[in-house]
């Protein structure tokens, strides 16, 4: 079977960060090795997209021209995807000649079919600037979902495609200044035309994940509207029509078609035909993409290569959700996230694979820490399984030299010999299901066996009083390491081909099949000295010794009643998810009972009991206080109660209970949020991604070795009245 599989295509305006590796590309190699060792053809293309205002606004800022940056760009994440062992067939360019000719000859095509024309449009101009802007230099409110800097092509919040026009209270990105929009001719896809061809279509698509049904069914429900598919910029394919030489054809028109364009590369390169992928009904099209891109991969494309006429379709459309970092997506305009050439510089490929496999973001946001990272590399990748393969490798070499003869077996051996079986089987299910997580689930469970099987099975016992037994548990043992070694290479490729090296093997697991992992290892053959496969992480990150003293979490304000031996002193009842708890505050003279019942506080949830006037209380409020004003602490939006406070990406994980002696030590202040830096009771740097919408506003820094800002996610924590800055918490 011919198997295309199509990636989403990275601007080249910066290096990809580990988002972008766990949402698509990790994925998309994982399954095309996957169908290589099933014996189907693949072809694997992505490439950089080199065009559109990401690039133009880089090439402004750093003062060179487009080229410059997209070759550079091109160079970094080509080596990222070598060094990490993503197996494109070909890592092509929206930049080269072969690409432009594939768009202008498309784009033709479509005049001619009679779905694309003229007309004009009402397009953001910036004053202030004196240009037209791109939509992508345009921001505003959404008008769906009320996000403060959706962009004129696309809301980053909610998934929705946009114009300009319809962004509330819209304005340059790039000054600020208020857009005027101004008329313009350009070409229009009638995307509207193919509304019920696509319906259809979509309806067929029944096996399709929900994240990627629900965005799609957004669209088409909302109703298709025609699409301008040319801009007034300078950067970019030229429209190959008379009177439009001032124009260029927009980025999102122009990159899919990429990857038909790299596919007849490729097929020019290596004397193949790319129509056998591209025009023949037994291919299968699937398609590796992160959600913000749903849409054009489900919608336009499609319509697209309807339009064209000839072509294959999408089978399939795998859309991860985001990766995020102290709670914000990962974002490369943002400079928020892990960036992957430094990543690979301290890390073993193989190590953020297994990590990427085990966290990826299938179903739901994964919010990235490194103490995660550490924890999973070291407890599961290393303990777990590295360890695993060198004791039997280790035991086998020095006690054997070969594969020994297997024996008589027990029921152990025909259990171990079973759940190999099971485990080919089982993981093969899910990875045709595009079930990634599952797959490697299952991997895992035969580690776990396999160091059952081993210590049950003690050969270093064994050996000593039956030497036949102990060869065929050693037998049986290398049986579990070559099928980890096999159905492992999709995600460790180059660990696996270790162990295959060690196992004997002269030649790459990656020229095996998927069923080789349960063919008997031949008797005699010489096993190799084996290495330790992995060095566990060091823990060098920062440790916060205040912070972790601390455990503040979100509350529910249920009840407030009179403290019945206190004038000043209320009870209050706190919701806090699971549990509900009792506090005595003193906040009589501050808020009314109907102040406080409903609303979200913050609460000291490990603070040492203590019994105030009779009543027992089991927690504290915190609230900002600059001498003339007491503010309760509070998240700036809702969230679930319960919900344990972070402080600049950090969570504490307090292992006792706090002395409220040893709280009155600790400095908590209400700041004004000014980019990299806070202002309060001094100025002081700020070591942590500040989201805009924080910027300008009120917020709380705990100290400890550095200020630390207090949120849950992206939600800041805030007083709920101005403070002066510098007001202390208590």
């Amino acid at each position: 079977m011919k198997v295309f599989i199509g990636v989403a295509w990275p601007y080249a305006n910066g290096a990809v960060h580990l988002g972008h590796i766990m949402g698509a590309y990790l994925p998309a190699d994982i399954f095309a090795r996957f169908q290589r060792m099933l014996g189907n053809e693949v072809l694997m293309v992505s490439g950089s997209d080199e065009h559109g205002t990401p690039i133009t606004l880089t090439a402004e800022k750093e003062g060179k021209n487009p080229q410059e940056i997209v070759d550079r760009y091109h160079r970094i994440n080509s080596e990222v995807m070598e060094k990490l062992g993503i197996s494109f067939d070909l890592f092509y360019r929206t930049s080269s000649p072969n690409h432009e000719e594939v768009v202008k000859q498309f784009f033709l095509r479509l005049w001619e079919n009679g779905y694309l024309y003229e007309d004009t449009m009402l397009l953001p101009y910036c004053p202030s600037c004196g240009r037209y802007l791109p939509d992508r230099y345009v921001v505003g409110t959404c008008p769906y979902c009320g996000y403060e800097n959706a962009h004129g092509d696309q809301c980053d919040n909610c998934g929705r495609t946009l114009d300009p026009k319809d962004l509330i209270n819209p304005r340059c990105a790039i000054c600020g200044t208020p857009t005027e929009f101004r008329e313009s001719k350009h070409i229009f896809f009638a995307l509207s035309k193919l509304e019920d061809e696509l319906k259809e279509w979509v309806a067929t698509k029944e096996h399709w994940k929900d994240n990627v049904k629900r965005f799609t069914m957004q669209f088409l429900n909302s109703g298709l509207k025609d699409r301008a598919i040319t801009r007034d910029i300078e950067w970019g394919v030229e429209v190959p029509l008379e009177g439009y030489e001032n124009k260029r054809i927009y980025v999102w028109f122009d990159a899919v078609i990429g990857y038909l364009s790299a596919s007849m590369e490729w097929a020019r390169r290596n004397g193949k035909s790319w129509e056998e992928f591209w025009k023949s009904e037994e291919a299968k099209h699937y398609y590796f993409l992160g959600k913000d891109n749903i849409p054009f991969h489900t919608i336009i494309w499609p319509a697209m290569l309807m339009a064209h006429g000839d072509l294959h379709l999408p089978d399939e459309v795998v859309a991860n959700e985001y990766l995020q970092f102290s709670g914000q997506k990962f974002s490369k305009s943002k400079r928020i996230g892990v960036w992957m050439p430094e990543l690979l510089e301290n890390f073993h490929p193989d190590m953020i694979r297994f990590y990427g496999a085990m966290n990826m973001p299938e179903n739901r946001d994964f919010n990235f820490t490194w103490d995660n990272f550490i924890s999973t590399i070291n407890e599961t990748l290393v303990d777990k399984f590295a360890n695993l393969m060198y004791r039997i490798l280790s035991f086998a070499y020095r006690h054997f030299g070969k594969v020994p003869p297997r024996g008589k077996v027990d029921n152990l051996d025909r259990e171990a010999i079973k759940m190999i079986m099971q485990t080919r089987k089982r993981m093969e299910e899910h990875l045709n299901r595009v079930e990634f997580r599952l797959a490697l689930k299952e991997w895992l469970n035969l580690v776990r066996f396999g160091n059952t099987y081993f210590v049950r099975k003690a050969p270093w016992d064994l050996c000593k009083k039956d030497r036949e037994a102990c060869g065929t548990a050693i037998n049986i043992s290398l049986q579990i390491a070559q099928a980890l070694a096999v159905l492992g290479a999709p995600f460790i490729p180059f660990t696996s081909d270790r162990i295959w090296y060690f196992l004997g093997n002269d030649d790459s697991v990656h020229q095996h099949g998927w069923n080789d992992s349960i063919k008997n290892l031949p008797v005699g053959r010489k096993l190799r000295e084996p290495e330790h496969l992995f060095k566990k992480i060091e823990r060098g990150e920062e440790k916060y010794d205040k912070w972790s003293q601390i455990d503040i979490r979100v509350a529910r304000v249920k009840k407030v009643e009179d403290h019945p031996d206190a004038d000043k002193l209320y009870v209050v009842t706190l919701d806090l998810g699971d549990e509900e708890r009792t506090v005595v505050a003193g906040l009589k003279k501050y808020y009314a009972p109907q102040e406080l019942e409903g609303r979200e506080v913050l609460v000291i949830y490990n603070l040492e009991p203590a019994t105030l006037r009779g009543v027992k209380s089991q927690g504290m409020l915190l609230a900002g206080d600059d001498g003339k004003v007491v503010a309760l602490l509070k998240p700036e939006r809702e969230v679930p109660p319960g919900t344990r406070v972070q402080a600049s990406g950090v969570e504490s994980n307090p292992e006792r209970m706090l002395k409220f002696k040893k709280f009155q030590k600790m400095k908590i202040e209400v700041v004004d949020i000014q980019g990299t830096a806070v202002k309060g009771s001094s100025e002081y740097h700020v070591d942590f991604p500040i989201p805009e919408n924080w910027v300008g506003k009120e917020g709380v820094v705990f100290h400890d070795r550095k200020p630390l800002i207090l949120h849950v996610g992206d939600v800041l924590i805030v007083p709920d009245k101005p403070v002066t800055p510098g007001g202390r918490v208590r």
